[in-house]
C-alpha cells in the first residue's frame, strides 16, 4: 500500500469510534483499518458483522481546508463512496444496485455498508469520519448468520479477494474524485447514482428516525435527499431512512 497513509489494527471496538475519539491527532485522509472490530456499527446503531480480518472495515478520517462555508458535498460523501464502490465492483465483473442512502447490494443482498459521521465545535466542522464495510471473503454459513441478507465478493467471483488490492484501489478510486465532489456535491455523481437506484418510480415505504412514509420515490434533491409523492400529490423530502419497495396484490 503506497501512497496512503494508514493506521492499522488487529482488533478495535469500531473504526469510526476510534477516529471520532482521536480525531483532533489524526490527519486529513487518514485511513483506519481494523481486522475484526468488537462493536462495529451502522445507520442508527445497527451492528456489523466485524469478525473476518479478509473483509475491510475501515474509516477515512476527512478535513476539508477551512472554508467559510461546509462544502456542497460533505452530507453526501456516503453516496458518492457507494458510487465509488459500485464501480469498483463492476471491475470484479458484479452488477450493483444502491439502496438509498448508501448501502451496496449485489440481487437485493448487502455487499457493503457505509456511515458518515461529522464533528463539530460549534459551526466549526472539525472533520468527517467515513465509515467503510465491505463483505470480501466470507463463507455461506457466515452470511446465514447476519439478520438481513447479505452477500460476499468471494462467493460472486469463485475466488479469494485480495483485499490490500482491493482497499488500495477503492481509495485511488474514492480520491481521484473526491475534490471535484466536495466542491458540486450531489450532482456530480447525479447521474450514475439514479441508475443504481432500481426503486425510482416505484412505491415504496421509508423508515426513518421520525416515522414511516409511503409513497412514489420520484427523484433526488441537489443534496441526495429523497423526494417521495404521497397521497393528493404531495412531496415529502427525506434526507435518511431504510426503503422498502412495495409490493403490489
Amino acid at each position: 500500500m503506497g501512497q496512503f497513509n494508514i493506521l492499522r489494527f488487529t482488533e478495535v471496538e469500531s473504526t469510526n469510534s476510534y477516529a471520532l475519539k482521536n480525531l483532533h491527532s489524526l490527519a486529513d485522509r487518514q485511513v483506519i483499518v481494523a481486522e475484526r472490530q468488537t462493536g462495529g456499527y451502522g445507520r442508527l446503531g445497527r451492528r456489523w458483522v466485524s469478525h473476518n480480518p479478509d473483509n475491510i472495515y475501515m474509516s477515512l478520517i476527512l478535513k476539508p481546508a477551512d472554508a467559510p462555508e461546509i462544502p456542497a458535498g460533505l452530507a453526501g460523501l456516503t453516496q458518492y463512496m457507494s458510487v465509488t464502490l459500485c464501480e469498483l465492483l463492476l471491475e470484479y465483473g458484479v452488477s450493483t444496485s444502491i439502496k438509498w442512502p448508501n448501502d451496496v447490494l449485489v440481487g437485493g443482498a448487502k455487499i457493503a455498508g457505509l456511515l458518515g459521521e461529522a464533528s463539530f465545535q460549534g459551526d466549526r466542522l472539525m472533520g468527517y469520519v467515513l465509515g467503510c464495510g465491505v463483505n470480501l471473503n466470507m463463507h455461506e454459513e457466515d452470511l446465514a448468520s447476519i439478520d438481513q441478507r447479505a452477500a460476499s465478493l468471494n462467493l460472486l467471483v469463485g475466488a479469494a479477494v485480495e483485499r490490500d488490492r482491493f482497499l488500495d484501489r477503492l481509495l485511488e478510486r474514492f480520491f481521484i474524485g473526491y475534490e471535484g465532489f466536495l466542491e458540486g456535491g450531489f450532482p456530480t455523481i447525479e447521474s450514475t447514482y439514479k441508475e443504481k437506484c432500481d426503486f425510482l418510480g416505484k412505491q415504496v415505504v421509508v423508515k426513518s428516525v421520525d416515522g414511516e412514509y409511503r409513497g412514489t420515490a420520484k427523484s433526488f434533491t441537489e443534496g441526495g435527499e429523497l423526494v417521495l409523492e404521497r397521497a393528493g400529490g404531495e412531496q415529502h423530502t427525506l434526507r435518511s431512512g431504510d426503503v422498502e419497495t412495495m409490493r403490489l396484490v
